[in-house]
């Protein structure tokens, strides 16, 4: 047993379950002491503000350890990512602390989990942020735990500010965690990438006294460099070129999930061990990645940010981005990954002229406009409880930002999710304008900081600390502009033309819609099979780094026709494409907004393919305009796409498959609907052709 009062005797202890935990090697930093005691001793709320690799999990290991010497109950953890909890698992169990999670990969184990917790079996229980609010956990489970807790983690503690680079609705409810707590439960909330606003925001929800330890952020192993290269096949000829001369293996990360499939694609083709990893990526299929990566069995992680806090690799040898982040907070918690257990590991930024489109769609998914918050708020007020996809038929908002306002309002107390869905509480709301408007400003300055990142001819690292408010930062001596050495854009003319013909490989699958939205008055589960469409194809998707740039220049432009390039490529595409049975008509869906280029090109691919013109579908009453779900895309699609009669009746004559031809897929909705009104017709078969998909 501990003693708490002899600092000499407690420090002793906690060095003994340090070296445990990271080697004998290892000694406590004062901050680290400093926290450590604050936690078992004083029993405080300590924020910890520290470089990646400084060491703050080993803070709440070994507090835990000395707090259950003392007989106190066990910690809990909240953490945000599946790959951070599997690393924070393995720790503990180095240091002989019995740690579980509980999150949406293992349903299965949660009541074992439970019983396990409250004999006192388990030391450290992680926890997602997304169980906090979960009625079943949120109701039963939580208000045991906070009473038995001998310690609260927040990791990646950032996240609670809605100023942070990583805003995450479910993380605002810690702070009425905090204030439930009963009295002399420690807490501790650790970060590595917030600036002095950030850091403030997240002191003040823990409470006054919270102690706040902030160290220099600096990575004295990181080796910082940009290399601006004119186009997308460049930067993946160059990647592949100097991927030979990396050390040791790494990550490369990617601003959205296609690039990973794309960019994974073509250095594969190259002859590199890597793969594939995104937040779409299956549970199975992550976790076997990122064990590969931990072991070096491949050369690198091709990954988004799923890949990203806390992912603990000490001899990660190099970070290269295609594509730079949307603020320097988020490329520098993100390029912290590497060199913690190494003298040096490079870091590389490949930025991407398609960068702003990529960041103007991330700002697009902001907080709603305040009538589409008070009309969610008056559907539940007049409906009771609903479940998410029933507020679909009410609310015209995508799933994930429906269900991201939803959290928000819920943390404001303006509604209540309980079992089967949401209900209004009843509380006065009130739109807070000024604070989204400061915000969505405080993010575009941000943007522009990045893009002063890849100009700046002073010290990148000292450039990125400053941005964090970082009063230490200095001039690092290490990269490329410090030492006046820049990497070579030189790159063979042969690999960027085999980079070019691998990005132009022409054709995405279309999967066709199997279910109709939940809510619908009239249709409701499977699509019956005489109405479905088969499996499309499309040139490209607008998230490629390849075709994607050409789609989003194209749609970005008036309308007109279809550039012959772009026309030869979906040749191929369908040249390629194993159909049961060959179209032998094509029909297209009608365009209010680029009427030249979707007839034209429909009739031109009829030309050529020697297939029947049969003329495009209409609508009733005006154009069906723009839905962000599917509830109500449905809905307006079907209530205005129609087939006239002699298109109808020409359908019919054909007797064969038909394709069915638009300029872009973005919910597939209509083309759904538009293959019903053909099969409806007598087609035996629709086949979707579009020129770009949105994913």
């Amino acid at each position: 047993m501990v003693e708490v009062t002899e600092d000499s005797t407690l420090r002793d202890e906690a060095e003994a379950r340090l070296r445990a935990l990271a080697g004998d090697h290892a000694r406590l930093r004062d901050d680290q002491w400093t926290a450590i005691e604050s936690l078992v001793v004083q029993r405080s709320r300590v924020l910890v503000v520290q470089r990646t690799g400084w060491g703050k999990s080993a803070v709440y290991f070994v507090a835990t350890a000395l707090l259950r010497e003392l007989g106190e109950g066990p910690t809990v953890i909240v953490s945000p990512l599946l790959a951070l909890m599997r690393n924070q698992i393995a720790a503990a169990e180095r240091a002989g602390i019995r740690a579980v999670t509980i999150n949406s990969a293992n349903p299965e184990a949660w009541e074992e989990i439970y019983g396990q917790v409250a004999e006192g079996l388990i030391d450290v229980l992680l926890v997602s942020p997304e169980r906090l609010n979960n009625p079943e956990f949120r109701d039963n489970v939580l208000p045991e735990l906070a009473e038995s807790a001998g310690l609260v983690v927040v990791d990646e503690a950032h996240c609670i500010s809605d100023w942070g680079h990583d805003f995450r609705p479910d993380y605002r409810r810690l702070s009425k965690l905090f204030e439930e707590l009963p009295p002399g439960v420690p807490v501790l909330a650790t970060t590595a990438t917030a600036n002095a606003r950030v850091t403030r925001d997240v002191a003040e929800q823990m409470g006054e006294d919270t102690l706040v330890l902030r160290g220099a952020l600096e990575r004295e192993s990181l080796h910082l460099s940009v290399v601006r290269l004119a186009s997308a096949e460049q930067r993946l000829a160059w990647l592949a070129q100097t991927l030979h001369d990396l050390p040791g293996s790494g990550i490369v990360y990617t601003l959205t999930v296609a690039a990973t499939q794309e960019i994974a694609a073509y250095l594969r083709d190259q002859g590199h061990e890597v793969a594939a990893y995104s937040g779409q990526t299956d549970p199975a299929e992550r976790l076997a990645a990122e064990e590969a990566l931990l072991q070096n069995k491949i050369k690198a992680l091709v990954a988004t940010s799923a890949l990203g806090m806390g992912f603990d690799k000490p001899d990660l040898g190099f970070v290269i981005h295609v594509g730079a982040p949307q603020s320097p907070v988020a490329y520098y918690q993100q390029v912290g990954r590497a060199g913690r257990g190494v003298d040096r590991a490079e870091v590389i930024l490949l930025p991407g002229t398609e960068d702003r489109d990529i960041w103007a769609y991330f700002a697009s998914l902001a907080f709603p406009p305040e009538p589409v918050v008070q009309a969610t708020l008056q559907a539940l007020a007049e409906g009771g409880v609903l479940s998410t996809p029933a507020l679909e038929n009410r609310v015209d908002l995508s799933r994930s930002r429906l269900e991201m306002m939803l959290k928000v309002l819920d943390v404001d107390g303006a509604v209540h999710r309980v079992k089967g869905g949401w209900e209004a509480t009843g509380e006065p709301w009130t739109y807070d304008a000024e604070r989204y408007a400061r915000i969505a400003a405080e993010r575009g300055a941000e943007q522009e900081a990045m893009l002063g990142y890849l100009t700046t001819t002073e010290c990148r690292e000292e450039y990125l600390r400053r941005r964090l408010d970082d009063d230490a930062a200095r001039p690092c001596g290490r990269c490329d502009n410090c030492t006046g050495t820049h990497r070579s854009q030189e790159i063979a003319s042969a690999a960027v033309e085999g980079a070019r013909e691998r990005l132009r490989r022409p054709g995405v699958e279309l999967d066709p819609r199997k279910q109709w939205p939940t809510g619908l008055a009239d249709l409701s589960g499977r699509i019956k099979p005489e109405l479905a469409a088969e499996p499309g194809r499309a040139l490209g998707r607008l998230t490629d780094i390849g075709w994607g740039n050409r789609l989003r220049d194209l749609f970005n432009a008036g309308d007109g026709p279809i550039a012959d390039d772009m026309f030869a490529a979906m040749i191929q595409v369908l040249a390629a494409w194993e159909w049961r049975a060959r179209p032998v008509a094509v029909v297209n869906v009608p365009s209010a907004s680029r009427p030249l280029l979707v007839r034209g090109f429909a009739e031109r691919l009829a030309q050529v393919g020697k297939l029947t013109y049969l003329g495009e579908l209409g609508y009733r009453a005006g154009s069906p305009g723009r839905q962000f779900n599917s509830a109500k895309r449905v809905q307006a699609v079907r209530g205005t796409l129609a087939m006239p009669t002699d298109v109808g009746a020409a359908i019919t004559r054909c007797g064969g498959p038909v394709l069915l031809v638009d300029d872009r897929v973005d919910t597939g909705w209509t083309m759904t609907l538009g293959a019903a009104l053909v099969r409806h017709a007598g087609a035996p078969a629709v086949l979707p052709l579009a020129l770009a998909t949105v994913s």
